[in-house]
């Protein structure tokens, strides 16, 4: 799974958020990939979808986060770098 969660960033950072969005769907009892998910809600603008999954992963303190730092900051988590 590590491997497709990074993929996902990837895909996210590049603006590929469809792509990104298909990978993450298939972890949604993972915390990790429910936080990739919320953000892109964010980006796609969709404020109640988004907090939805922010809650789901336990990370509401990130709501108000610019998405691309946070991608990176997941990014960061996933590798086991912080």
């Amino acid at each position: 799974m590590k491997p497709d969660l990074i993929r996902a960033i990837d895909l996210a950072l590049e603006k590929h958020w469809d792509a990104s969005h298909d990978i993450v769907q298939q972890y949604e009892s993972d915390g990790t990939a429910s936080w990739i998910h919320a953000v892109l809600h964010k980006i796609e603008g969709d404020r109640g979808n988004s907090h939805y999954w922010y809650r789901r992963a336990g990370k509401m303190e990130f709501a108000d986060e610019e998405p691309m730092d946070e991608l990176r900051i997941i990014r960061a988590k996933v590798e086991g770098l912080s």
